[in-house]
Order: C-alpha cells, then structure tokens, then sequence
C-alpha cells in the first residue's frame, strides 16, 4: 500500500485529490496539512510513501520544506503539485530532492502514475512541466559554458556598449572584446549582435 500525505492550504484541492485516489486500491491518503509545520509535526509521529505538495505555503515554501523533510525522511518521495510552471521552482524542487512536478491542471491517469512512479524510486514530470524543465536545463547548461568574462561582455553588450567601451570599463583591449564577443556567438549559435542580445534576453542569461 502506498501512503499519500498532502501539504495543500486550499481544502478543496485536498478533497479534490482524495476524490481522484479514493478507489484506488494501493492508494491510501493517510492525512494532509495546510502548512510546512504540520507537515513536519505529522511525520515526528507518522510516516508516509509519497508527499504531494504545494510549492506556496502560508508559512514556507514548498522548496524549503522539501529539504527539510528530505534531510531527515530520505524514504519519502516529494511530488511538487503546484500552479507555478516557472522552471526555477522546478530545478529548486529537484535539486532538493524532489521525484517530480505536477502542475494542478493534472488529470487522474497522470496522478496514479506519478505516484507509482515515485514510490518505484523514479522521476515523474508531466509532459508540460517535463518541457518547462527541459529547457530550464539548457538555459542553465548555456549559463554554465560562458565564462565569468564573457558573461561580463554580454551584459555590456545587451546594455548598449560599444566593443572600445566595453574594453574601457573591463581594462582590456578592443581586440580581446572582439574575441569574447565571437565566441559568445560561437557558443550560443548566433550570427549577429541583435540576435545575441535577443536571445540572451529571451533566456534568461543575463542576471
């Protein structure tokens, strides 16, 4: 038997959930709570398969109460059920052990699935989060493969600098600017300076 517990402050989400796993039977909702604290109040007494949990909570967030519970209850397997599909929440929720993302727009089949999912130990993203996700994953990866100067460049770039500006305000010169600005094209498949700072606007590479 799987034991469901739900961290959920919305009541008739709760009973929403109840009403899709009630006739399951190697389902059983063992109880829920409306804040992280009675969340972890419950599993000082009590233990639990699988969490379904909302990433807004009245007094945490569902990223923070994940990795407490992950701390302490590394048996219990996080499913984030949620409205926000903003794929940091999403890598936040993962990186602090989560075994999936749901938004709440999920149907029965998905749910059950999830579910089973998590509790065989694997990971469970719908098909919308798992795209939200996917390409969360690739923005960061972009991230990760410019270096500390070539993010500086870029983000002069997008700002409006010239390459003799840019070389001014870092003290380097027009030429090595030149080489940066090359290679940011390079890396992230761009042919010009309007299509560089188009896509480092749209993903999120410029903090």
């Amino acid at each position: 038997m799987i034991k469901v517990y739900i961290v959920e402050d919305h009541l008739v989400v709760v009973e929403g959930i109840i009403s899709l796993l009630q006739n399951e039977t190697d389902i059983k909702v063992v109880g829920h709570a409306t804040t992280g604290e009675d969340c972890i109040q419950f599993l000082k007494k009590n233990t639990c398969n699988i969490i379904l949990m909302d990433i807004n909570l009245p007094d945490t967030s569902g990223v923070e109460l994940c990795k407490q519970i992950k701390i302490h209850n590394k048996q219990i397997m996080i499913l984030a059920l949620t409205t926000f599909n903003q794929g940091s929440y999403m890598s936040k929720m993962m990186e602090n052990g989560a075994s999936g993302y749901l938004l709440k727009n999920v149907n029965k089949e998905e749910l059950i699935s999830a579910i089973h999912t998590a509790a065989a130990g694997g990971i469970y993203f719908s098909f919308e989060t798992g795209k939200i996700y996917k390409s969360t994953l690739i923005k960061q990866n972009e991230k990760s493969i410019l270096t500390k100067r070539e993010k500086e460049v870029l983000k002069l770039i997008t700002e409006g600098y010239t390459n003799a500006l840019i070389g001014k305000l870092l003290f380097i010169s027009v030429d090595t600017v030149d080489t940066h600005r090359k290679n940011l094209y390079t890396k992230l498949g761009v042919k010009n300076t309007a299509l560089l700072i188009r896509y480092a606007v749209e993903n999120d590479l410029i903090e």
